[in-house]
């Protein structure tokens, strides 16, 4: 990853012109004054002049201006922010969402457990730039994807990425790209797409990439009503902080495009890092290849199945009320009990003309989930405690949690065991380093892969390929879910009253409603 990069390998890295850097760091030149991404086809500047920044921010706070010919703003994000579970893996999680320009300073720095102050100097130290910097450089971000990409009127523009008035964006794009909006825009690759739903972006994103697999992921598990997907498209609603949107992603023409109506354009860049983290875009599959295609029992795998990603979520709070409905049953009867629940509890709302269902509130679950819920009364109580203890704001569920703090706050919950608690933290964080050893699904993949499938066998053969093992986890789910005929090379030995073999017909696990006493871990 570039943090570790030494300046001789980035340098190199620039002069070979190297795209798998794009978004890791930028190159910043002092004889012109001007940042670029590591594959700027300008001639290599000497090696005097180059100093090396981690953020586009830290560059601009330095004095440097973007690039107009590479437009390093353009680069997909750095993966680091999925990587890291440091303070500043998460601050950066929770800037992209928006939380600076809703909460403030202050609302960052509360979320993370320190005063403003200091988390200022952490941010600083660790990556040039303060919080207020670091949510500068994402709204010009924002800015320029806009105006690139679409006809939305400037001050639409402003607002949408969260500037607090049209002269500050004016000042801020002038100040960073050098040029003025109007300048910006009408340096963009052919006209803007025709959106007649309204936002229509395409998302950048490294390749190899492995759309097929996330859409076929989306699709068996979309509740209709709410979600919709086949093998090319996924779309939903969600609840965002400024009203209710829809959107859709879509791969065609070899690009990642995303449509959305939105009831506040103020949420609108909110919503491409949500659709962002959905998909993994910020991911670096070729490290991840690399690194598992080492281990001859994956390699055919990742050979067939490049760029694989880690779906994300949307909406955390949401994640947790389906994986806990989800556990020890398939992932159609999931669906089935889910659909059931978004059909009597959701919201249904009219946006840009059109009936939309949203799922229902953590408040209305915990309120009314007893009435919808099926199955046993002790799983119910435990669905709707843990929907009322994220109503109430006693249990907080979000992209910047500490990953320890995280899974302790949900193996407290009752009827919340390990797997949900791995689960969902793999899918909110996006931790790539997790393997659910105690999966029925998963142990059935690593079977079919020629890999040791007890838990603790399994455990010990993940490890070599760490930090990646949510990634050997996407791997083998989808061999679990392989060709009809295709079956483990050893029988799986299942724990009576523990684990069900319902999952094994599914790309994902189903839990436990309960953490594995020892003497259980042990069999």
């Amino acid at each position: 990853m570039a943090p570790d990069m030494t300046f001789a390998e980035r340098y190199a890295a620039i002069s070979s012109r190297d795209v798998r850097f794009d978004g890791q760091f930028v190159t910043a030149v002092r004889s012109t004054g001007i940042y670029c991404r590591p594959s700027c086809p300008a001639r290599t500047p000497k090696e005097e002049n180059v100093t090396f920044f981690p953020t586009s921010a830290a560059a601009h706070e330095a004095g440097y201006r973007a690039c107009k010919r590479c437009l390093p703003e353009a680069a997909p994000g750095s993966p680091d922010w999925n990587v890291r579970g440091d303070v500043a893996g998460r601050a950066m999680r929770l800037i992209a969402d928006g939380v600076v320009e809703r909460e403030g300073v202050s609302g960052l720095a509360g979320r993370l457990g320190y005063s403003s102050r200091h988390l200022t100097r952490l941010l600083a130290a660790e990556l040039g730039a303060g919080p207020l910097a670091l949510a500068r450089a994402h709204r010009a971000h924002t800015a320029r994807l806009l105006l690139v990409g679409t006809d939305l009127p400037a001050a639409d523009v402003a607002f949408s990425a969260g500037f607090a008035s049209v002269r500050q964006f004016n000042d801020t794009v002038r100040e960073v790209f050098g040029m003025t909006p109007t300048e910006l825009r009408a340096r963009r690759r052919g006209a803007a797409v025709d959106a007649p739903t309204g936002i229509d972006l395409a998302l950048p994103y490294r390749e190899p990439f492995d759309p097929t697999g996330l859409f076929a992921w989306m699709s068996v598990r979309a509740l209709p009503g709410v979600e919709e997907g086949d093998e090319a498209s996924f779309a939903r609603t969600l609840r965002l902080p400024h009203g209710a949107a829809w959107f859709r992603l879509s791969h065609r023409g070899g690009r990642l495009r995303l449509e959305a109506k939105l009831e506040s354009l103020a949420d609108l860049s909110t919503l491409v890092s949500r659709a962002r983290r959905l998909f993994d875009l910020d991911a670096d599959p070729l490290a991840i290849d690399e690194a598992l295609r080492r281990h001859p029992e994956l390699a055919p795998h990742v050979a067939d199945s490049p760029g694989i990603r880690l779906p994300g979520t949307a909406d955390p709070h949401e994640l947790l009320i389906r994986a806990m409905v989800g556990q020890q049953i398939s992932v159609a009867a999931a669906r089935t009990h889910l659909t059931r629940l978004a059909e009597a509890l959701g919201e249904r709302i009219e946006l840009a003309g059109e009936q939309r269902l949203l799922f229902p509130t953590m408040a209305a679950i915990a309120e009314r989930g007893p009435e919808v819920l099926r199955g046993p009364a002790a799983r119910i109580r435990a669905i709707t405690g843990a929907a009322a203890a994220l109503a109430s704001g006693d249990l907080a569920l979000t992209t910047g949690d500490d990953a320890v703090a995280q899974r302790a706050a949900l193996m407290a919950l009752p009827g919340v065991g390990a797997w949900t608690a791995d689960y969902v933290r793999m899918r909110v964080t996006g931790d790539p380093d997790v393997v659910l050893t105690g999966d029925v699904a998963l142990r059935t993949g690593a079977a079919r892969a020629g890999i040791p499938a007890e838990p603790r066998e399994l455990a010990a053969w993940a490890a070599r390929t760490a930090p990646w093992r949510s990634y050997l986890s996407m791997h083998l789910w989808r061999l679990a879910a392989g060709p009809a005929g295709s079956a483990p090379t050893t029988p799986l030995r299942l724990v009576p009253g523990v684990e069900t073999g319902a999952g094994s017909t599914s790309l994902d696990p189903q839990d436990r409603s309960k953490p594995l006493k020892p003497a259980e871990e042990a069999s």
